[in-house]
């Protein structure tokens, strides 16, 4: 007798349901508009939640990671155009030609996929976003995606979506690169290390994707919005340099204004 035989047999019919209202209506996508460095501005559309991330979580410190790997709390930060996103999207297009024109780029944890989508635009010979296997979530990267290919002059577009969590094989990932043993040139992982647990499968998914060349490089952008966590975040940089990265700091930008409101951050 199967459960539901059980609790009919039992009387205890729907007792156990939640009722109708019970659970809030999803909310509705977002838009973030961003503004290039060229004048050029995106319209980015956000998911309106997600149970993935659930606490929203400036930039302060963005670090490149290099040697022959070098290197969203859940309802999903992929509602938010996060700080992080916005400054390594405009260092890259700001050094487009040393850090992306010609060069096949991955970004984990992409969120709405704004630094991947500028780096297509600046000429970049592959990019692949890849955020959390969500439906909701590869949908929407999808959508930003095809709404800023007006943008990108190479066609087709270089551009391509991916579901991926981390550690996992990156066939799917691989796949799209001329070479799929040979790795990327370039690495995006913007305010993704909050997420301190998994750190051993970020590095993992850095080590097998990232082209083993002095000259490939991860660029690790993050933003110290829970102070009370920072050690257990930066804690990422000397795993990294154990697993056999090397760490570099380049450079450090202090926030106009807060994201949040009640933003703590440092």
């Amino acid at each position: 007798m199967g459960l539901e035989l059980q609790d009919e047999a039992l009387g205890f019919g729907d007792i156990f349901k939640e009722p109708e209202g019970y659970f809030p209506p999803p909310k509705p996508p977002t838009f973030s508009e961003h503004r290039m460095l060229s004048g050029d501005t995106l319209s980015i559309r956000l998911v309106g939640s997600h149970p993935l991330y659930c606490i929203p979580l400036t930039v302060k410190y963005t670090l490149i990671a290099q040697r022959p790997f070098r290197l969203t709390f859940s309802d999903l930060e992929g509602y938010l155009l996060w700080n992080a996103a916005r400054t390594i999207s405009d260092f890259l297009e700001e050094n487009a030609s040393e850090w992306v024109e010609g060069k096949d780029i991955l970004e984990l944890g992409a969120g709405a996929g704004l630094p991947s989508i500028i780096c297509a635009i600046m000429g970049a010979k592959t990019v692949v976003i890849t955020d959390y296997p969500d439906h909701d979530l590869v949908d929407n990267m999808r959508i930003n995606a095809s709404t800023c290919e007006k943008f990108i002059k190479k066609q087709p577009s270089p551009l391509h979506v991916e579901g991926y969590k981390w550690g996992d094989p990156t066939g799917c990932i691989c796949r799209y690169l001329e070479s799929p043993s040979g790795g990327f040139d370039v690495l995006i992982l913007a305010d993704v290390i909050y997420n301190h647990p998994q750190h051993h499968s970020l590095i993992n998914s850095v080590k097998m994707t990232l082209k083993r060349s002095k000259a490939s490089v991860a660029f690790v952008v993050f933003t110290p919005y829970q102070p009370w966590l920072l050690e257990k975040i930066t804690a990422f940089f000397p795993k990294a340099e154990q697993s056999g990265f090397t760490v570099k700091k380049i450079f450090q930008k202090v926030m106009d204004k807060l994201l949040f409101e009640d933003d703590p951050g440092v």
